[in-house]
């Protein structure tokens, strides 16, 4: 009985985190300020708590997990209407490199260290700090980097040249199926996409095709289930020079 009891309250767990979620939007589940964290171990540990714990009623736990909701709700929009509460509870972003100077008080002040800050600036391949002319620590936790002039790649815009719009390729294959919504707005048929797959990829029929795409230009990138190569390098099979 207790075990059909803790599969109920999963259910209900489950479903109530997944509405919850959709509520509070993109935020929550992305980089999380220092309030956001703590909201979600809050909201985990109610949930846990009112799965297995068997000794007290889920309504209980249930009202004081949609209590936390509320008072997350409101304290998002307070966030959102006060600029001066939101530097408060959320924080704000710290400079920590100006004009390629470090500034040790601020890190030391958010207890961001000169390792912190050199793995950071490696995760962007940044290896050479001379090279950095603002770097400012988001409340999220994520490091913002922008480059000196001088070591900062040409765009075409430096170059003075024009460039066309690029746009984003479209999706009109996925595991097998024709995507047919995506064909009639890109103006193309079964009859184009089946042509294109048997010159470009020796492919017969569209069940052959895991996904393919059509850019902007009109060229067409598939990709099939049967890959064509004998081995493949497994970088986690490395086994050393030794």
């Amino acid at each position: 009985m207790e075990t059909f009891v803790i599969i109920v309250r999963a259910f209900i767990g489950f479903f109530t985190l997944l509405i919850y979620a959709r509520i509070l939007g993109k935020k929550q589940i992305s980089q999380l300020s220092v309030f956001d964290y703590i909201t979600g171990i809050t909201i985990g540990s109610l949930t846990s708590n009112m799965i297995v714990n068997l000794d007290s009623r889920a309504w209980n736990h249930w009202l004081g997990l949609s209590v936390v909701i509320i008072l997350t709700l409101m304290m998002q929009y307070i966030t959102i209407k006060f600029q001066f509460l939101n530097k408060v509870i959320v924080g704000e972003p710290t400079l920590v490199i100006h004009k390629g100077q470090i500034l040790e008080k601020n890190m030391r002040q958010m207890r961001f260290t000169l390792s912190d800050l050199t793995e950071r600036l490696r995760q962007k391949n940044i290896f050479n700090l001379a090279d950095v002319e603002f770097a400012i620590l988001e409340t999220g936790g994520t490091l913002s980097v922008q480059k000196k002039s001088q070591h900062r790649p040409l765009t075409p815009l430096d170059l003075g040249l024009r460039t066309e719009h690029q746009g984003m390729p479209t999706a009109v294959i996925q595991e097998g199926a024709m995507i047919e919504h995506n064909m009639q707005r890109l103006n193309l048929d079964a009859n184009w996409l089946l042509k294109e797959l048997k010159d470009q990829y020796g492919v017969e029929h569209i069940k052959e095709v895991f996904y393919a795409e059509v850019n902007p230009a009109g060229k067409l990138y598939a990709d099939t289930y049967k890959d064509k190569f004998k081995q493949f390098l497994d970088p986690s099979d490395f086994k050393g020079p030794f």
